[in-house]
């Protein structure tokens, strides 16, 4: 017995090479196909269409196919409306549920389709009337309904389109990770892509690890966060202690940062930071009865730029300011991600990842790190517009500073 179906994609999916990958893809699995329709766009600008007849040996192949095609933007012709079930319990999703990615969405409802409310990988998509919500497993409540299956859902796929200026696309980078192009370059073009973000009334978070410190970054981090340029700051206990340290003793997990050399005694000057901060009662206590006068933590109070501090099991104290309940850590991360239009991941891995989980697939997404493997990690966890620059984060930090600040 065989299987067949009709699928088409729209958009620019030559320069993006998306037809391509879906080609990849139904070769790969064994079927047959034909081109049926292959439409060009004319103008830079005009999408290309293509539909494609797909011939598999049976119909379980053949919904394996039409899966694997998904993420990629290609859905039957003919695709039916979504199948719904309700959750059995609190927290607990039907069986075959619809996992999400973080590219734009819609789900086909009564034969029309309905926007996701917003994009993030791993959750589930309840509809609730004519609203459909991306919702975290942890949040579905009992007799919701969940959308099951890849059936009436259709996803965007990143594009590149034809033509690229340099107000439209962060495309300068040809491959998602670099290691061995011009830093120079690279750091001018991504200060050129927050100015132009930043013009447009974008927001930018800033994604911090505690290696930004040890590397004596954190003047230019606190002066980037007093000029403007950052609008939010995820970190975690060790970024904040070890900025609020530097501040008041003048080391960083007991290196003196001006001397590079280690401070006597200098192994509890972390807990003596944290201890400080925890007799004030928090990080902004400490700012408004000036115990507190200088770093990233204090110029983010200054400027009334919001922080989330997510908690780990390796956190000494921890901070007050540290949020050590992880859902709700996460809540409070997606509280700050409206407006959000680019990204900077800078020396951190759990936070990187965390955060990527959280972005859309429209957020440009840079992640600076001397270690090859954490930029990969990024796109293996399905964070595809993640563009990395593998390279020493002190020196990438200070020559963004002195293009967006000098």
């Amino acid at each position: 017995m065989t299987a067949s179906a009709i699928v088409q994609v729209e958009g620019h999916i030559i320069d993006s090479l998306i037809l391509a990958k879906i080609l990849d893809v139904i070769v790969e699995s064994g079927a047959d196909y034909r081109m049926l329709d292959f439409e060009v766009g004319r103008s830079h600008t005009d999408p290309s269409h293509a539909r494609i007849e797909l011939h598999t040996q049976t119909h379980e192949a053949l919904a394996q196919l039409l899966e694997d095609l998904h993420p990629h933007g290609a859905h039957p012709v003919d695709e039916p409306d979504a199948r719904l079930e309700a959750a059995p319990s609190d927290g607990v999703l039907p069986v075959g549920f619809y996992s999400t990615t973080n590219l734009p969405t819609s789900v086909k409802i009564e034969g029309r389709w309905y926007d996701v409310d917003r994009d993030e990988m791993d959750c589930a998509l309840v509809v609730d009337g004519d609203a459909v919500r991306n919702t975290p497993m942890s949040k579905v409540r009992r007799g919701e309904r969940v959308v099951i299956g890849v059936a009436g859902v259709k996803v965007i796929p990143l594009e590149k389109p034809r033509e690229v200026t340099p107000g439209e696309s962060f495309a300068f980078m040809t491959s998602e990770i670099s290691s061995e192009k011009p830093k120079g370059l690279l750091v001018a073009e991504v200060a050129r892509r927050i100015q132009h973000i930043k013009a447009e009334g974008g927001r930018l978070l800033l994604v911090a690890g505690p290696a930004l410190i040890h590397t004596g970054s954190g003047p230019d981090l606190a002066r980037l966060v007093r000029e403007g340029w950052v609008d939010v700051l995820f970190a975690g206990n060790g970024f904040a202690t070890h900025d609020i340290e530097s501040a008041l003793l003048g080391t960083s997990l007991g290196i003196s940062v001006k001397e590079g050399v280690p401070d006597e005694g200098g192994h509890a000057n972390h807990l003596r930071a944290i201890n400080e901060v925890r007799r004030w009662g928090s990080i902004r206590s400490g700012v408004e009865s000036g115990e507190l006068h200088a770093g990233v933590m204090y110029e983010c109070v200054r400027a009334a730029a919001p922080f989330v501090l997510a908690g780990s099991l390796r956190d000494d104290g921890p901070l007050p300011d540290v949020i050590t309940d992880v859902m709700a850590a996460q809540d409070a991360m997606r509280g700050q991600l409206d407006g959000v239009r680019v990204a900077l991941m800078l020396a951190s891995t759990l936070h990187a990842i965390a955060t990527g989980n959280l972005l859309p697939a429209s957020v440009e997404t840079y992640c600076v790190d001397i270690n090859q493997a954490v930029v990969t990690k990024l796109a293996d966890r399905g964070s595809h517009q993640v563009l990395g620059i593998v390279t020493d984060v002190g020196l990438f930090v200070s020559q963004l500073t002195s293009h967006l600040c000098d």
